[in-house]
């Protein structure tokens, strides 16, 4: 039998072919206006939402990061006008594209067929009725609900309302969706509603899933491997496994030996080893903790020699880079992690702490990454 080529790459390609993807390595990739944030999120495949609002939200930044003339309103048009983006869950919570809705409608039945302990205290009397108020009164948050009876919490995280629980249960069902947000706070409304569906699009089978969440990483990363594919999903690891090798022997993906990544195997496809970056062009960025290429850890200490700490949850003592530390990459390599603040009384952006990671050339990058703080910091106060 033949043997299939190995394609070996070293890291410093592997990582340029990942930035590739990424679309960090050129100006304004998706273009701009409106239209960039739906282009920027069908591409990535999702983009990640947290609560943390030392400096600005991450989503934001995320977008912000890949389309210079990003504004928060072109978020909330995609979002609750034009209705191309929808939040659900992907490894967390994420903005996801409405055109791939349908690749989550299983997940949706699996929260109603499967009891999940977490919404083990929602009683149905309490479902029934923040349904009944959204279908009679039409999109609502949990302020506007203020007849609750308040219960402890069994959890740092959960809320002391019964009906936010239930607006939850019925998010993660797919019952209702967040049809809006201002700031942290969300308007649930029902998704049929929402959509304007007569009847809801017809979910994917899991062999759809599957090959969608393989192009999605393909897309994205570049460079695959079953891990980085299934980020937090392990229970579908073995069939990706098989998938993998399905396209392999139509020669759809090469397999790729990545320096340094000892048995941890790679993919691609052939066509997409070809794409290279300019060395020339050295794009400064300052990158959210929950950036797509940084929160697979492990992949980013693979493929940048860089292990990212999230201090936010670790004593201040024992921190190393800070509270809620940012990489800063220049061109392919990260240089160093500034710890950001935003002082939204003094209208400033704060560096609470700068630690280099790179010994290379740090009088012309720290200039040029003073000069990306700026802009961050202008687009972090923009009104």
């Amino acid at each position: 039998m033949r043997q299939a080529r190995l394609f070996a790459l070293t890291k410093s390609q592997a990582k340029r072919l990942w930035l590739r993807a990424q679309r960090l390595d050129e100006y304004a990739p998706f273009g701009d206006g409106p239209g960039a944030t739906r282009a920027a999120v069908e591409h990535l495949g999702y983009v990640q939402i947290d609560t943390i609002n030392v400096i600005e939200r991450c989503h934001h930044q995320i977008l912000y990061t890949r389309i210079p003339g990003y504004r928060r309103d072109h978020l909330r048009q995609a979002q609750t006008v034009d209705k191309t983006v929808f939040e659900y869950w992907t490894h967390a919570l994420s903005y996801v594209p409405t055109r791939d809705l349908r690749f989550y409608l299983g997940d949706m039945k699996r929260y109603r067929r499967d009891r999940s302990p977490w919404f083990a205290a929602v009683k149905k009397e309490d479902l029934r009725r923040v349904l009944a108020l959204i279908r009679k009164h039409g999109g609502l948050t949990i302020r506007d609900i203020d007849d609750d009876v308040l219960v402890e919490k069994e959890h740092p995280w959960a809320s002391r309302k019964p009906s936010k629980r239930a607006l939850q249960m019925a998010f993660y069902r797919g019952v209702v969706t967040v049809s809006q947000r201002t700031g942290m706070l969300k308007t649930y409304e029902l998704m049929s509603r929402h959509f304007g569906w007569e009847r809801p699009p017809k979910p994917a089978a899991e062999s759809e899933v599957l090959n969608y969440r393989l192009d999605r990483a393909l897309r994205s990363q570049g460079v695959v491997s079953v891990d980085s594919a299934c980020y937090l999903d392990a229970r579908r690891k073995p069939a990706m496994r098989r998938l993998i090798e399905s396209r392999m022997r139509r020669k759809e993906l090469v397999s790729v030996e990545v320096e340094g990544a000892g048995k941890l195997q790679h993919w691609a496809q052939p066509e997409g080893l070809d794409a290279a970056l300019d060395p020339t062009q050295e794009r400064v960025h300052i990158l959210s903790p929950f950036d797509p290429l940084i929160h697979q850890r492990r992949r980013l200490h693979l493929f940048f020699d860089y292990e990212h700490r999230f201090e936010a949850y670790v004593p201040q003592d024992k921190r190393r880079f800070g509270y809620f530390a940012q990489p800063v990459l220049v061109g392919d390599e990260i240089v160093a992690v500034v710890d950001l603040k935003t002082d939204r009384e003094r209208q400033k952006l704060l560096v609470q702490r700068w630690t280099w990671v790179s010994n290379r050339s740090r009088q012309l990058r720290r200039r040029r990454i003073e000069e990306a703080l700026h802009r961050f910091e202008r687009f972090q106060l923009a009104r």
